[in-house]
């Protein structure tokens, strides 16, 4: 064979592999979340390499507050989100940001907690309400539980921007006059180790909620399909390895690890995530039925589209979700096969 057609197929070989190789190389995916509980699907994942098998190299961040992760989402300095679905409604309707709500994840899972010395709702008048940000997702939750007592925002009573949950707690404690909050676990059980006490579960008190979800920038998703087909495949896959009750020491022990909580809260908390109705969504399945009360808070709380919720159909897409399904029937993990 003559060299120049040696170096020719030398050439074509070492293209392939090239091509080969690229086609290999995991999606970089950058993932804001806030701090707790609720992304034990992503520490699972992440600990048993589950997005790498999906060609997902994922880089887990943290949000200080929820208008941190708006604008950075909108800025591009992170791909996905993950947090209340209440903040893709906010972006889309206060930042008139194309986002898109592509799937579910949990309730909330929020309790509305108090000081020790509150015995009832009316003794709340006065007080403040600490928050995230005082007008999204479970700010609207705690102003709903108000609401129902009679008791209104400005008139009797005022809200406080402090942040994530710790400085909430934090800020409960340090002074009489911050009395309330929502909070969800591990958060819940290290609030009563300090003295909090609860006044009930949120979808106790008023019902079905979306709470936790997947969104990221519409046009994004559209250019990236198939990663975010895959990216969603690797979060179910997650999901229910990490709720299978098999798996429940060491997700225990994740919880621990990862939120620096001793044993006794992660048990506890570990209960509640597995809470049917209350906990993480099977699948991380969209709770079309609790998305509405979201668009009826705002309306109703907020007075936002002149107090009626709109559809819900311009929020969320599942298609991609649908697939990410599909996909994972046609290839079955390895532990989902034993």
């Amino acid at each position: 064979m003559s060299t120049p057609l040696l170096r020719v197929l030398a050439a074509f070989c070492l293209a392939s592999l090239a091509a080969s190789a690229l086609a290999q190389a995991p999606a970089a995916i950058r993932l804001n979340t806030f701090p707790n509980a609720t992304n034990l699907a992503l520490y699972y994942g992440l600990a048993h390499g589950i997005f790498a098998r999906h060609g997902i190299a994922l880089d887990l961040r943290f949000t200080p507050n929820s208008e941190a992760q708006r604008d950075g989402l909108a800025r591009g300095e992170f791909e996905v989100a993950y947090s209340a679905v209440d903040n893709a409604v906010a972006m889309v309707e206060l930042a008139r940001e194309d986002v898109v709500i592509v799937s579910g994840g949990d309730s909330s899972m929020n309790e509305f907690m108090v000081r020790p010395e509150i015995r009832t709702l009316e003794d709340l008048r006065g007080r403040t309400l600490v928050v995230d940000r005082p007008e999204t997702a479970y700010a609207l939750q705690a102003k709903k539980v108000l609401r129902r007592a009679g008791l209104l925002p400005g008139r009797d009573y005022q809200l406080r921007a402090i942040g994530a949950t710790i400085p909430r707690i934090e800020a409960m404690q340090a002074d009489a006059v911050n009395a309330m909050a929502m909070l969800n676990p591990p958060f819940t059980f290290v609030a009563r180790e300090k003295g909090l006490k609860s006044f009930g579960r949120f979808t106790d008190l008023v019902g079905p909620y979306q709470g936790g979800g997947l969104f990221v920038m519409r046009r994004w998703a559209q250019a990236h399909g198939d990663v975010l087909e895959r990216l969603l495949a690797a979060y179910i896959e997650s999901t229910r390895l990490a709720l299978a009750p098999v798996q429940r020491a060491e997700a225990e022990q994740l919880l621990v690890t990862r939120l620096k909580q001793s044993p006794a809260v992660a048990t506890q908390t570990l209960d509640v995530l597995l809470a049917p109705g209350f906990g993480l969504a099977p699948d991380a399945r969209f709770d079309l039925a609790g998305f509405r009360e979201v668009l009826a808070l705002r309306a109703e709380v907020e007075g936002q589209w002149g107090g009626v919720a709109p559809s819900p159909d311009r929020y969320y897409d599942l298609s991609w979700y649908d697939r990410a399904i599909a996909r994972l029937a046609r290839t079955p993990s390895p532990e989902q096969s034993r």
